[in-house]
């Protein structure tokens, strides 16, 4: 190796190795502690937005698998992922509420989703009495503000 490039090599590793060990200089006491992690940025729902369940009834005995039909007022449907003003996307909540408006539903077998816009379903329900409610979500699928939800609507699914 010639000398100069053995030298600009020396050179260069004792530097790197000096800064390596030098303490950086300690952070302001403002700045040494993480900032606490900013709010969900929730999608705003136009005015009167309502989502509702067509079908079933409320208090309908149906048997399963139940179709269930979904309808929105004043606002659109768009998929999951696709941001676009005044849109959302439908989520079904079996038996359960929705305990954050702040974060993005979950997905399990309580808080079904429909990213790709699907405005109907139909779901294999156990005989016995069930809650059905619909939660809107925007492309993220958090909860828009104020909240676009259905009313309750309370089946019985015979055996």
């Amino acid at each position: 190796m010639p000398a100069r490039l053995n030298f600009a090599l020396i050179t260069a590793t004792l530097m790197i190795a000096g800064c390596a060990q030098e303490s950086a200089p300690e952070a302001p006491a403002e700045m040494a502690a993480p900032a606490a992690a900013p709010a969900v940025m929730r999608s705003a729902a136009p005015a009167g937005a309502e989502a509702y369940i067509i079908a079933p009834a409320d208090g309908a005995t149906v048997t399963s698998p139940v179709a269930v039909a979904f309808g929105l007022r004043g606002i659109g449907v768009a998929p999951a992922g696709i941001d676009l003003p005044n849109t959302g996307h439908h989520h079904l909540l079996i038996d359960t509420e929705l305990a954050n408006f702040d974060s993005p539903i979950p997905a399990n077998a309580q808080h079904v989703h429909f990213g790709l816009g699907q405005t109907e379903t139909t779901v294999e329900l156990a005989p016995g009495r069930h809650e059905l409610r619909l939660v809107l979500g925007d492309h993220l699928h958090t909860p828009h503000d104020p909240p676009v939800t259905s009313d309750v609507v309370t089946i019985t699914v015979s055996p």
